[in-house]
């Protein structure tokens, strides 16, 4: 049977009030963070949006600050050791984006002259960037045009445009047309729009306790409209933590991290014991991810070249 395309849903009809009500909201509400003040350096902007994914705003802040301090430009953060990106990542989670993050600063430095190229397509085309990091840095330092999706925008226009309590399990194409559509038209009030509805979506349309009564547009709303059923998808699950694989490379991470050399397999093996062959697994998947460097002496370490 041919593959038919996800029909997009219509705009809904209050689309100027909708934008307009999100952006007083913005206007009147939002948080004060460092990267959104005006003249932060692109780079402050491409930092952030790597930290911030699948990473609450209070752990990034502080990451976020000395690692502006330590690498302020690409540049800085290209002429150091992988090694380094990884160590002060610190306990931010998903370490392979720190060294995503140095690689995306080496070409940047190679390819644009130093410089977080403005050009979407360029910017689509580092190393470890991808279509959301590309159009959030293309409209929040460069104040272009283009529909910026994150899980807040996608269950903001799920209630509000579409009457579902919450989107699809995974982005589908409807929900990035219909981004597309309710895009104001002007520039600046569209870069403005992307983070406006994202606010929205981290303060007061939230996942498990949305805020109806302090919602600028409950009354557009058409999963309020509709008594605000409860989601006919499948349970979300929230991801464990104790005794997975994620929580042991976490460990031995957290151990090379904190050495100030190399170090012995049998201090790495101290770090897990309750499970040698899952210590090693994760041991040889650090490896391959290139966040762990093997020695020819048998010892291990963060890495040192790229």
């Amino acid at each position: 049977m041919p593959h038919r395309p996800d029909p997009a849903p219509a705009p809904p009809p209050e689309i100027g009030a909708l934008h307009e009500r999100v952006l007083r909201f913005y206007a009147e509400q939002a948080r004060d963070l460092p990267w959104r003040t005006p003249g932060v350096s692109p780079w402050g902007v491409l930092v952030s949006e790597i930290m911030l994914q699948q990473t609450p705003v209070l752990r990034v802040l502080p990451r976020w600050r000395e690692w502006m301090e330590r690498w302020p430009t690409p540049g800085d953060l290209a002429a150091a050791p992988p090694g380094d990106a990884v160590r002060h990542w610190d306990r931010l989670g998903y370490p392979r984006r720190a060294l995503r993050l140095h690689a995306a600063a080496v070409a940047i430095v190679e390819q644009h002259g130093g410089e977080v190229p403005a050009d979407h397509a360029a910017l689509l085309a580092l190393p470890g960037i991808g279509v959301y990091t590309a159009a959030a840095v293309a409209v929040f330092a460069f104040g272009q045009r283009h529909a910026v999706v994150d899980t807040n925008v996608r269950r903001v226009l799920a209630r509000a445009v579409t009457g579902d309590a919450e989107p699809a399990p995974a982005l589908t194409r409807a929900e990035s047309r219909l981004a597309e559509e309710v895009l104001p038209d002007d520039r600046p009030t569209a870069a403005r729009w992307s983070i406006a509805v994202m606010e929205l979506g981290a303060l007061v349309c939230t996942a498990r306790s949305p805020r109806c009564d302090a919602c600028p547009i409950a009354d557009l709303c058409r999963w309020t409209r509709r008594g605000r059923p409860a989601s006919t998808g499948p349970a979300r699950r929230g991801q464990a933590w104790a005794g997975t694989d994620r929580q042991v490379r976490g460990r031995l991470l957290a151990v090379l991290r904190e050495a100030p050399g190399p170090v012995t397999p049998d201090i790495l093996q101290a770090a897990w014991t309750t499970d040698p062959v899952q210590r090693e697994r994760c041991l040889d998947s650090l490896v391959a991810d290139g966040l762990v460097e093997p020695l020819e002496d048998g010892t291990f370490t963060l890495p040192r070249t790229r």
